[in-house]
């Protein structure tokens, strides 16, 4: 019996910006790849601060076949501060600029909405958004763009205090609750649902008991009818459970996302992109060879 077989099936197409992903024709996730210019990311922090870095990283990644590309200009690992808006535009601006016509769709990794009205007019196609567009001006923002992809995140509290602590009584009901509700808010205000993707927030206010619990469960979240992304490269429930330093978390990181694949996820979020096709695609093999 194949692993997946219990999956709901996935939405025909997501809509994001100048791309069309259709999952009739796909036989595995996309792969997003993060490209952080920050000096304080969690995991790559400070290597591709400067626009060139973050360029030649990006270049780095579109040779291994990276399918989307999130650009980030503030970190929000536990406990991060707040980056200011200039300061979050001088760094992603310049990136956004040079990579716009890479020939896959840019991503844009904030909550604040003047950085995803500069970001999206200056080129990206999808807002990726922790707070599931809940920060003022943010729904306005997207509405402004007639067919920009949208990530929808869960998180508990917010980046300061997310992990404070979290608590649930069912995780899996609960967020699956909260990204249905914020589907649905943007659907009644007028954006397509073929738009509009969730991530159930591996790290963001859950406990590692409640992380495995949502790997677990992760085909839970494709009853929704959206393309469910799957961020869970290098987290720190990688470390607890492998006693391993950020840099050190290769290996299980892409195990994680093989999982999140078997379970239904449309997109996987990773930093290590050439070791996540390689492994994606015999992943696919064996899916296209169970299905023959």
């Amino acid at each position: 019996m194949k692993l997946n077989q219990s999956i709901q099936t996935k939405p025909a197409t997501w809509r994001c910006g100048r791309f069309l992903f259709d999952f009739a024709k796909r036989n595995r996730p996309i792969v997003m790849g993060i490209l952080n210019a920050t000096p304080d990311s969690f995991s790559d922090g400070g290597k591709f601060r400067s626009p060139n870095d973050a360029i030649a990283q990006a270049e780095r990644m579109l040779a291994a076949g990276v399918d989307l590309i999130d650009i980030g200009g503030e970190s929000t690992r536990p406990g991060a501060e707040p980056v200011g808006l200039q300061e979050e535009l001088d760094r992603v601006l310049p990136v956004i600029e040079a990579l716009k016509d890479c020939g896959v769709p840019l991503s844009i990794d904030t909550y604040k909405s003047e950085t995803m009205r500069q970001a999206l007019n200056a080129g990206v196609d999808c807002v990726n958004d922790i707070w599931a567009l809940r920060q003022t001006g943010a729904v306005d923002a997207v509405l402004e763009s007639q067919n920009c992809g949208i990530v929808l995140m869960h998180m508990q509290r917010d980046p300061l205090t997310m992990q404070f602590n979290p608590e649930y009584t069912n995780v899996i009901a609960e967020v699956k609750q909260f990204l249905k509700d914020q589907a649905d808010l943007l659907i009644s205000s007028g954006i397509a649902n073929d738009r509009i993707a969730i991530d159930p927030g591996f790290g963001f206010g859950k406990s590692l008991e409640h992380n495995l619990n949502m790997l677990t469960n992760f085909a839970e979240f494709s009853s929704l009818g959206f393309p469910v992304l799957a961020g869970i490269s290098r987290k720190s429930m990688i470390g607890k459970i492998t006693g391993k330093d950020t840099n050190d978390r290769v290996a299980p990181s892409i195990a994680a996302a093989i999982m999140a694949a078997d379970r239904g996820a449309a997109i996987v979020r990773v930093h290590d992109v050439a070791e996540t096709v390689d492994a994606l695609k015999l992943w696919e093999a064996i899916q296209v060879d169970m299905s023959a």
